[in-house]
């Protein structure tokens, strides 16, 4: 069976939620909300997503929907709960627009390498205040080793923890340092 179209308008969503929810700890404001995924934040097509699913009989209502890009629609809970959806998007704010897939990025680095890029940075010698340019800038030529996966318009998140890696390797010889080898062990052997 073929369902029908949700025929609820974004501006109802939108005028909804900014008059029942508080933005602070979302990752967009109400002003942009028409145009930023509520969960990442990212200037995307939006999709109307349920907050209680359609087959669990959450209704096509502005209380029972959000705007999500198709990346994050495709990850949100599924659940009969609205709870636990804005659970789940408030502890995925993020404070700067644009940015929630670059941190998603670090945080598999850390789960892949078991060091932060705070911790690599000390290991390379960089100073935090002085990350950002240099770090930006070997990045820059790191992604051009880097491809999108299938039909994907963006890089998946353990290709960022990749090129985050590729960057330390190369400012870590740049500087004639040499950067620990690692030896990855399953996420279940450790005490996460």
């Amino acid at each position: 069976m073929t369902r029908k179209p949700i025929k609820t308008k974004i501006e109802d969503i939108v005028d909804y939620w900014s008059r029942h929810m508080d933005e602070c700890g979302l990752s967009v404001d109400w002003s942009e909300a028409h145009s930023h995924c509520w969960r990442c934040g990212y200037d995307e097509k939006l999709e109307r997503c349920h907050i209680i699913p359609h087959a669990l009989g959450g209704q096509d209502a502005p209380d029972n929907l959000v705007l999500l890009c198709k990346r994050c629609h495709a990850e949100n809970p599924n659940v009969a709960d609205k709870e636990v959806m804005w659970d789940w998007i408030r502890a995925c704010g993020v404070p700067f627009y644009e940015t929630f897939w670059w941190l998603h990025g670090l945080k598999e680095y850390k789960f892949i390498y078991r060091k932060s890029l705070a911790e690599e940075l000390n290991t390379v010698g960089i100073e935090l205040e002085k990350f950002k340019k240099e770090f930006n800038k070997t990045l820059d030529k790191t992604t051009k080793q880097a491809s999108r996966h299938f039909a994907q318009n963006y890089l998946n998140s353990t290709t960022m923890a990749g090129l985050v890696r590729m960057t330390l390797k190369r400012l870590a010889k740049e500087k004639g340092v040499v950067l620990p080898k690692q030896t990855p062990q399953p996420w279940w052997m450790s005490d996460i």
